[in-house]
């Protein structure tokens, strides 16, 4: 199974720390967010890696090169100067995808989740990996139904993690450099019940804002 890293986002609410640096390779701990990710993914088995670009795109590249650092393979996506929003993203780089199911990775989280037990999930045309609410996001996205299938509507409603598994047929109706987010896309398929999910409650961090950031930065708990 392929995986892709999302980096092309411009990282508004990051500002001004992202004027100039990419919100992928901020630093916690001495280390860019993207390495992270890619030290996880390389860790589950993971060896062919698909990373979309577009906002200051080429210091990502410059920084991960073709990924033998990690002992992968990197392909990039570049968006150009306006990124396409996730599902326009996932779209374009379906190409370097290929025809099978592939892993999602946001490139600004820290996390615990064991990427291998999704290198062979088995999907309808999403797979999603869901968490408690956090507090910036307390109402939650989906409910996750007792058949393990997901819906938009029902309580309680849990967060998506941005860890997921797609199948390439979820964007088949996508024209090709069509800016589309993520979730119309997925509240389709559910109402096909074509998406599932799981809950997961390790480690999961999100790094959304500077003030987030300076916090996660001075704690001493992180996936390494």
């Amino acid at each position: 199974m392929k995986a892709m890293i999302l980096a092309a986002g411009r990282g508004e609410r990051m500002r001004p720390l992202t004027d100039h640096t990419p919100k992928p390779l901020l630093q916690v701990a001495g280390k860019a967010l993207i390495e992270y990710s890619l030290e996880r993914l390389a860790g589950a088995g993971f060896t062919d890696i698909v990373i979309n670009v577009a906002y200051l795109g080429r210091q990502i590249r410059d920084y991960c090169g073709d990924g033998s650092r990690w002992r992968v393979r990197i392909e990039y996506s570049d968006e150009g100067a306006q990124a396409l929003e996730t599902a326009g993203g996932i779209a374009k780089a379906l190409p370097l995808l290929g025809d099978q199911p592939f892993l999602v990775v946001n490139a600004d989280i820290l996390f615990d989740y064991p990427l291998a037990a999704l290198r062979d999930k088995s999907i309808d045309l999403a797979h999603l990996v869901l968490i408690d609410n956090p507090p910036h996001h307390p109402q939650g996205d989906f409910c996750l139904q007792e058949s393990g299938s997901l819906s938009e509507s029902g309580q309680p409603k849990f967060t998506f993690s941005g860890i997921g598994v797609y199948h390439p047929g979820l964007f088949a109706d996508m024209r090709a450099g069509q800016a589309l987010k993520l979730r119309p896309v997925l509240n389709r398929a559910m109402q096909q019940g074509q998406v599932t999910g799981e809950y997961f409650n390790g480690l999961w961090l999100d790094i959304g804002t500077p003030e987030r950031l300076r916090a996660i930065s001075e704690s001493p708990v992180f996936p390494g």
